[in-house]
């Protein structure tokens, strides 16, 4: 799953590839997705490599290779109706997803709200009919949510693609909390927090993804992990 702006990005260098032979410059790509630096196309250009969309062609300027199309591209479909809902407050949306039966007797039922990127940042979708049974012990006295973990720069964390993880509601957590953080107010990641003087750093837990430095008005805590379940 891309978000909004990955799609945007990726449409945009796929067809600058077919007019003109190469890949557009980072302003280009800045000017056309109307972002303010290029910090952010180098994010966006990270997440899609990580997805296996986009490969950088080493040791030469201007060298993207676009892999594959997205899946409404691929069967024909528009793409004026993409529209990913992010995370927030009150968790809208709607997500598509196969629902987890609940096994145990005595589960907690928990609304799966989507996939959360352990990779680089993606909005989390909801389905407010889908629901995943976990422990009891998992959950405490407060709000609870479960989300699918996507990519693998938790890895380090013992957590790993596939894997649901059982996620507690909150604003703020202690420094090296694993968490679900709102980035820019646009997209939601799986990371560990570390607040350091006037910024929020979000790391990953694979060596090779880089920590992500942020102001403190750019990052907002939605949660803290509490579990994680395993399918085999």
């Amino acid at each position: 799953m891309l978000t909004r702006k990955q799609h945007e990005l990726l449409l945009y260098v796929n067809d600058y590839l077919t007019q003109h032979g190469v890949s557009p410059s980072f302003d280009e790509m800045k000017d056309a997705l109307g972002l303010k630096s290029k910090s952010g196309i180098h994010r966006l250009i990270t997440g899609l490599e990580e997805r296996g969309f986009v490969r950088r062609l080493p040791h030469r300027a201007r060298a993207l290779e676009v892999l594959r199309m997205p899946e409404d591209i691929v069967r024909g479909r528009a793409t004026g109706g993409f529209d990913p809902k992010v995370i927030r407050g009150d968790f809208g949306g709607a997500r598509i997803g196969t629902p987890k039966p609940v096994e145990r007797e005595d589960a907690v039922k928990l609304p799966l709200l989507g996939r959360i990127a352990a990779g680089t940042p993606i909005e989390a979708l909801r389905d407010e009919s889908t629901f995943v049974g976990v422990p009891p012990d998992l959950v405490g006295g407060g709000e609870y949510y479960a989300l699918e973990v996507d990519g693998d720069s938790m890895v380090d964390a013992g957590i790993y693609d596939g894997d649901t993880v059982v996620i507690e509601k909150c604003d703020d957590a202690e420094n090296g909390t694993i968490v679900v953080a709102l980035v820019e107010g646009q997209e939601v990641t799986l990371k560990r927090l570390r607040k350091r003087h006037n910024s929020v750093a979000l790391e990953p837990a694979n060596a090779s993804y880089e920590v992500r430095i942020f102001g403190p008005d750019q990052v907002a805590i939605q949660g803290r992990l509490t579990g994680l379940i395993r399918t085999y």
